[in-house]
């Protein structure tokens, strides 16, 4: 198994006429992954590499079932289209957009929740599990099927720390980049319950970074539900506090939210915490 996605995953790509949009669908469809259409508003009825492209996500979704949606749009109109995936009851969202505002994910973030599709983004790099599929911009070639869920704020964190393990031949069950914004669709949590679930995940790599409490709250879950080995790394070690480090969320206040803090919350739980991305390599190969 995999979690959220494998290789009969039916996807759809919103934007899949643009710049962005089209480049990366043409990555996914090289990899694997089962793009069965695109939607972009005003040219339906084209064709983009064999994939037909529709007008709304209602006609994509009637005609040809997917059962996951990324979305490659400016970040003016990504709430919509977040929503338009919703109202079309499609079970997975992945919002790869950046710059959504605040104030649009206030109304976006409840809304599907209600509706208990799972959304992840928005400005994230998506999901892969290697070998069967992958949705968003991840660089497919360096990662590796195996054993390990990895968890991740971060996308370039995420792509260094799977090279290093795919490096050592310990490969990946699943990759999740949930996004380092205020309000993000899938948090820490929501992953860990599905790796904890999934039969072919035996260790999981939790990637954080400065600002808000979401590691925290994933360190109290860990300790109450997670039945196998959590490593972390933390960056942000040296951030200065009231500067914002890389994403939007990514800010110490009043020193809350600080590397070291979050790091002895882990560890406090058992949860080991790499100083250096090359760090968490060692802590999983001492858990596999």
């Amino acid at each position: 198994m995999s979690i959220y996605i494998d290789s009969d995953t039916r996807v759809l790509v919103q934007g899949i006429t643009g710049s962005e949009g089209g480049f990366h669908a043409q990555r996914m469809i090289e990899y694997g992954t089962r793009v069965v259409a695109g939607v972009t508003p005003g040219k339906g009825g084209l064709d983009f590499e064999g994939v037909p492209v529709y007008d709304t996500v209602a006609d994509a979704v009637k005609q040809q079932q997917p059962d996951a949606t990324v979305i490659f749009v400016p970040a003016a109109f990504a709430a919509d289209a977040m929503l338009e995936a919703a109202d079309a009851n499609i079970p997975l969202v992945v919002c790869i957009s950046e710059h959504v505002p605040f104030h649009d994910m206030m109304k976006v973030y409840p809304y599907i929740r209600s509706k208990g599709i799972a959304l992840v983004g928005p400005n994230c790099p998506g999901l892969i599990s290697p070998g069967k599929s992958k949705l968003g911009i991840l660089p497919g070639h360096i990662f590796k099927p195996g054993k390990v869920g990895i968890v991740s704020r971060s996308g370039t964190l995420t792509y260094e720390i799977a090279d290093q393990l795919s490096r050592k031949d310990i490969g990946q069950s699943t990759v999740v980049g949930i996004g380092g914004d205020p309000i993000v669709g899938t948090s820490f949590v929501d992953t860990l319950k599905r790796f904890n679930e999934d039969p072919e995940t035996e260790v999981i790599v939790l990637v954080g970074e400065i600002g808000g409490s979401d590691e925290e709250t994933a360190a109290e879950y860990i300790a109450q539900h997670v039945k196998k080995p959590v490593v972390a790394y933390i960056a942000g070690f040296s951030a200065p506090p009231g500067k914002r480090m890389g994403h939007a969320g990514a800010i110490i206040s009043d020193n809350q939210g600080t590397a070291k803090t979050k790091a002895k919350t882990l560890e406090s739980k058992g949860v080991p915490v790499a100083r250096m991305p090359k760090g968490v390599i060692d802590l999983v190969q001492q858990k596999l």
